[in-house]
């Protein structure tokens, strides 16, 4: 009997342990990283700015598990329309620090609202959210309007839940979800990442790039933060929030996204019928990086030109 109960103790412990024993980010491993780091209120912030010092200036803000260098890309292509780029690493992600608060709509708000203060970014600016990035972005939006011109939404989270029975339990309850989260979730995601490579979709870099993330401790923990804080409720008031400050916000939606799914349209219709929204045929969930020409095509569309901006420096 003794045996089975230390077995059973060391399964239940062998997670934790494995957590608590991989690399932390620190600056040692920051020191050949690209980019520049800032100590924030709640912890040292990765991020890029770059793009003509006078253009039009554009934040992006990634999703749940792929850090900035998701948007590289992307921010190619508007930096060479004439805008000015801003992307970070959001907390416990890339080359970030791993604070173990609550990740909710407070919690995205400060880093973001830390990040611009640092740079002394006072005008308002277009604001861009992939995934999670979506909700983060509406979030960060609706609590200051004045300071975002136009909102651009990309597979944006935020909508439904996505209450999967294995996604709730481990939302849902305490200290077995966190164990569950612990054991099972690494496996997922690097089945999901090789998955995606072996199809061809996506560059090696980029996948490499994500893997790479289930190597440090606190990637994982922060995951199930954001579960249980921003992607724990659909964004309806903030939503509706928009759509009474009059704020233009483009959605666009993957035709073949399995992670959320283009449907969800039918639910921001619903709570803003000002959005204008449109469907890339043949795109998955990754679309900032598997179809950026589209994406980039679509965002020329919604955003005034740079060289017609009446813009001064951002920074």
């Amino acid at each position: 009997m003794i045996w089975l109960i230390l077995l059973l103790a060391a399964l239940v412990a062998t997670p934790f342990v494995i957590e608590h024993y991989r690399p932390v980010m620190s600056d040692g491993r920051r020191g050949s990283a690209p980019g520049r780091f800032v100590e924030l209120s709640q912890g040292v912030t990765h991020f890029h700015i770059i793009g003509p010092t006078e253009g039009p200036l554009i934040v992006c803000i990634h999703g749940l598990t792929t850090p900035s260098f998701v948007w590289r890309p992307l921010t190619k292509g508007l930096v060479s329309m004439g805008f000015r780029v801003l992307v970070y690493d959001l907390y416990g992600r890339g080359f970030s620090d791993r604070p173990s608060d609550p990740q909710d709509k407070v919690f995205f708000n400060q880093q973001l609202d830390d990040l611009l203060a640092y740079l002394d970014i006072d005008d308002p600016f277009y604001l861009i959210g992939y995934s999670m990035g979506g909700a983060i972005a509406t979030g960060f939006t609706a609590t200051h309007p004045q300071r975002v011109r136009r909102l651009i939404l990309l597979a944006s989270a935020g909508m439904t839940l996505g209450d999967a029975p294995l996604r709730r339990f481990i939302r849902d309850r305490g200290i077995a979800g966190h164990w569950l989260m612990l054991a099972a979730y690494p496996n997922l995601l690097r089945r999901g990442i090789r998955a995606e490579r072996e199809l061809g979709i996506v560059s090696s870099d980029i996948s490499e790039g994500q893997e790479a993330q289930l190597s440090f401790q606190g990637f994982v923990p922060a995951v199930l933060a954001s579960l249980r804080g921003i992607l724990s409720r659909p964004m309806e008031g903030e939503h509706m929030a928009l759509r009474r400050a009059g704020l233009p916000v483009l959605a666009l939606w993957g035709a073949e996204d399995d992670v959320i799914p283009a449907s969800a349209m039918g639910r921001l219709a619903a709570w803003n019928r000002d959005v204008t929204q449109e469907v890339i045929e043949d795109a998955g969930h990754g679309m900032p990086y598997t179809h950026t020409d589209e994406v980039l095509a679509h965002i020329a569309a919604f955003l005034p030109a740079p060289e017609g901006d009446d813009w001064g420096h951002d920074t």
